[in-house]
């Protein structure tokens, strides 16, 4: 009699189980308008985490110099990547999030927000709020850690939901680099261009940090050196951003089959004259072209939309540098964006978090 009063208690737990699921990407402008355009930056660059200099300071920094004189020249660019139906950061996340909803089916609630503009976290969680969830999982789009990114994200919620009378279970995604479907994904992307033609060699961009945001992570004060440091993940560098990048290109090459020599990992769109980390790309495509290289197959896998970082530096404007020293061919592999095995991912990560 206990015991099937037991079993009957749980089973009732778990058949009004419900979970939220808050995706969260880093954000973009309601429009390439310069008006938007500046507002976006202000509100991107102001975060602590990103620019991690003195509160006066940086408003200063954004407010007079970088805001008012780089809004107009971002705005073309964001123009060269609108799509008719609005941002493709956005278009992909809004059909991730139906897709992943329909994957996860009714005991799910599924949410889009972006980091800065819309649709917003603290728009997000006040959907979220009403629906009395047993827990709510926040998964940030960034296959690495990093402060300014996924930490900024998991500050903003907890910011949010710090003064919620009832607090449901709250889970977070730290990062899933080495996650077999995020890692299939990018390698099936690379395989289909490679069975088009050959490649003399292949890089990694990943978007770059300051050196100083790493070493502030370090809390053993001992661990970053920013060279063979990154060779290995181990326990005590396994949340330096850089050390995750490097990590995300060995496998990555391993499941291209790549050889040693074949391949660089490098960083990309610093700001400022501060040390980011390195090697910078664009330092890296005159070398690789200094040494007799043609054809480049090129990788943002810090990335999983296409975006301004991808679509346009990535694809263009290194496309244009590569050329300009005596290139041929370069090509982009686009990101996951909303394909099946990033869905798939996303709904084991949400189950398995």
């Amino acid at each position: 009699m206990l015991d099937s009063l037991e079993t009957s208690a749980t089973s009732n737990v778990e058949s009004i189980r419900k979970t939220g699921v808050l995706i969260v990407n880093l954000g973009t402008p309601d429009s390439p308008s310069v008006p938007d355009v500046r507002k976006y930056l202000r509100e991107f660059l102001m975060d602590e985490r990103v620019i991690d200099i003195p509160y006066l300071n940086r408003w200063l920094l954004i407010n007079l110099i970088i805001a008012p004189f780089r809004a107009p020249k971002s705005a073309k660019v964001y123009k060269e990547l609108w799509l008719p139906e609005g941002s493709p950061l956005k278009i992909y996340g809004y059909a991730v999030e139906e897709k992943l909803q329909k994957a996860l089916g009714e005991r799910y609630v599924v949410k889009l927000a972006m980091r800065y503009q819309s649709p917003s976290i603290p728009a997000a969680l006040q959907e979220l709020r009403k629906e009395c969830f047993t827990d709510i999982i926040v998964i940030p789009f960034f296959p690495q850690y990093a402060s300014a990114s996924t930490g900024s994200v998991y500050k903003m919620v907890m910011e949010q939901v710090k003064d919620w009378e009832v607090l449901p279970e709250l889970r977070f995604v730290n990062r899933f680099l080495d996650h077999p479907k995020f890692v299939e994904g990018f390698v099936n992307l690379g395989k289909k261009y490679m069975a088009m033609r050959k490649y003399d060699h292949f890089v990694f961009s990943y978007h770059g940090l300051p050196e100083r945001q790493i070493t502030k992570g370090d809390v053993t004060h001992q661990q970053c050196q920013f060279g063979s440091c990154c060779d290995v993940l181990n326990h005590r560098n396994q949340h330096c951003y850089r050390a995750q990048c490097f990590e995300t290109t060995r496998l990555l090459v391993k499941g291209l089959g790549l050889k040693e020599g074949e391949y660089t990992t490098c960083f990309q769109s610093r700001l400022g004259k501060t040390p980011w980390i390195k090697p910078y790309t664009d330092d890296v495509i005159p070398q690789l072209t200094a040494k007799g290289i043609k054809s480049v197959l090129a990788f943002s896998p810090s990335f999983v939309a296409d975006c301004l970082e991808t679509t346009i530096e990535v694809g263009d404007e290194y496309k244009e540098l590569f050329e300009e020293n005596g290139g041929e061919h370069w090509q982009l592999v686009e990101s996951l964006n909303d394909s099946d095995i990033w869905i798939e991912t996303l709904v084991d990560l949400v189950k398995h978090a």
